[in-house]
Order: structure tokens, then C-alpha cells, then sequence
């Protein structure tokens, strides 16, 4: 029978530390948040592997390497109030959840909502709540958020998201531009938000945050 809990600890040590994510409470979390059970019983030998896992419904779970690096970067406080956007099965949300106080994760239909409540409940997470809705909108009647955490790359912003960060909030995504990719963070300070370039990546577009292309005639 295949050990999940040696694979765990072999993620770890193989791509969580070594890529320097060294904030405690993220490698307990990724110590012992059960991965394979956030994904298609057809991929749970894909769990551990360095690689974006296909989710299915558009959706996909984050390379364990480029999640960790982001989360590390979003530096998230136990007082903080997070939202997870496009959160699939779940696994972001439990990961935020042992980081902040409050999780919000949004999906688009009510089989993803109640597929990944079901499984924050099974590995007891009390303080997250996945919610229906439009992930371009985000989930204003809820914010202000100190950290958004896009599930998935953009290739713009959408406009309701900036709006709904605290002062000193802190987005993390990745953002494609052609065909190089980016790991970035954003903070506002006022008006205004900053942009951290983290390190390179890609992954696929979420629904809603492609470049609309233009014709000229």
C-alpha cells in the first residue's frame, strides 16, 4: 500500500525546504494537511509530485514548490482574514486556515462548493467557509481582506479584487504575459499597489482572466 505520509515528508524535505520556505507554521501545515485526499482518486500518486495537478472543473492544485513560495511571500498572520479564490477541492483553503483566522474560498458551482466544504470538515478545519460565486467578483460583503490568494494565473487583474484588499494587504498570483509567467505579489498602500516580481511560473489561465484580444480592421 502506498505510504502518503512518506510521500508527505519527502515533499517537504525535497521541494517545500529546499525552495527556502522556512515559516513554521507553512511547513507544519504541508507536514500534515492530507493532499492526496484534495484530489481525483485517479491523481493521488500525483499528489506529491512537482508538478501542477489537474483538478478537473478548470480547476488545478499548485505545484507544492510555487504554492509554498507564494503563501511564505503573502506572510500571512494569525489575525489575518484570507481569501481564496478559485480554491477547487479545497487544499489551498486548509493550507491558508492553519495560517489565519478566517478563511473565505470562492468557487463557481454548488458540487465544487459542497465537494470542498465536505473535505475541509473530514480533516476538521473550523475556520474556513467555501462560498458560491463569481471569482472575478471576489466576495466584497465579506472583506476587507488582508491577503487575497489567486488559485491559478492571470493575465489581468480583475477590477473588483484590489478594491477588496485592507490597507497593507497582500495578493498573491501568477501572472502570465504571452508565454513567460510570473509569480507576483501585490500590496496596497492607499491608492496605490505595489508589485513584487517572486520567481518565474505558469499555470493555467482562470476562467474570466484572459486578455481580451482586440481586432482591428
Amino acid at each position: 500500500m502506498f505510504d502518503y505520509s512518506v510521500a508527505r515528508n519527502h515533499m517537504v524535505e525535497s521541494q517545500i525546504r529546499t525552495a527556502d520556505v522556512t515559516q513554521p507554521d507553512l511547513v507544519r501545515a504541508f507536514r500534515t494537511i492530507p493532499r492526496e485526499r484534495f484530489v481525483p482518486r485517479s491523481c493521488r500518486a500525483l499528489a506529491y509530485a512537482d508538478s501542477h495537478v489537474d483538478l478537473g472543473d478548470g480547476r488545478h492544485l499548485l505545484r507544492p514548490r510555487d504554492f509554498a513560495k507564494m503563501v511564505q511571500a503573502a506572510d500571512i498572520r494569525k489575525s489575518d482574514i484570507v481569501l481564496d479564490i478559485g480554491c477547487g477541492r479545497g487544499y489551498s483553503t486548509a493550507v491558508l486556515a492553519a495560517l489565519a483566522d478566517t478563511v473565505v474560498a470562492l468557487e463557481t458551482t454548488s458540487v465544487m462548493v459542497e465537494r470542498a466544504s465536505q473535505l475541509l470538515v473530514d480533516i476538521q478545519v473550523s475556520n474556513a467557509a467555501v462560498l458560491k460565486g463569481d471569482l472575478k467578483v471576489g466576495a466584497p460583503e465579506h472583506g476587507p481582506f488582508d491577503v487575497i490568494f489567486i488559485n491559478g494565473a492571470v493575465e489581468v487583474l480583475p477590477d473588483g479584487w484590489m478594491p477588496q484588499l485592507a490597507e497593507k494587504g497582500r495578493l498573491a498570483t501568477i501572472v502570465l504575459d504571452g508565454r513567460v509567467g510570473r509569480a507576483c505579489l501585490f500590496v496596497r498602500s492607499g491608492h496605490i499597489m505595489g508589485e513584487r516580481v517572486l520567481f518565474d511560473a505558469s499555470m493555467p489561465v482562470l476562467s474570466g482572466c484572459e486578455r481580451t484580444v482586440k481586432f482591428a480592421l
